[in-house]
């Protein structure tokens, strides 16, 4: 199977944002597009805080400012939101930098396989 299409087949959520000020996300594989509740064009228009309620965006933006210093943080955990309303925590997550091949930074990625619905 090419490396790609398991990618977005894999069981476990797979997602990124890019370098804007207000980063807007540019993949999510199959899993997080269910887990969000979108398509593929909804999920990579959206900015990425708004995967997060309100109350919780303060936290996330303290997470990625972390990244952004240390290169990577694992074991966060945190609530999300779907497109629909649908709140559900995720755990154990791992974030890190994406650098292209001439070491530029490009944005940040973020994999978890544990996630329970609040509601």
């Amino acid at each position: 199977m090419e490396i790609a299409q398991a990618l977005f087949e894999a069981p476990f959520a797979v997602l990124s944002h890019n370098t804007e000020s207000d980063p807007i996300y540019n993949y999510g594989n199959r899993k997080a597009l269910e887990l969000w509740e979108m398509d593929w064009n909804q999920f990579t228009r959206m900015p990425s805080k708004y995967s997060a309620e309100p109350m919780e965006r303060e936290e996330r933006l303290r997470l990625l400012n972390q990244v952004t210093t240390q290169g990577y943080i694992s074991n966060y955990q945190g609530v999300r939101i779907s497109s629909t309303g649908k709140r559900f925590q995720i755990s154990d997550v791992i974030v890190w930098n994406l650098i292209d091949e001439e070491n530029k930074y490009c944005g940040q990625g973020a994999t978890f396989s544990q996630w329970i619905r609040i509601n």
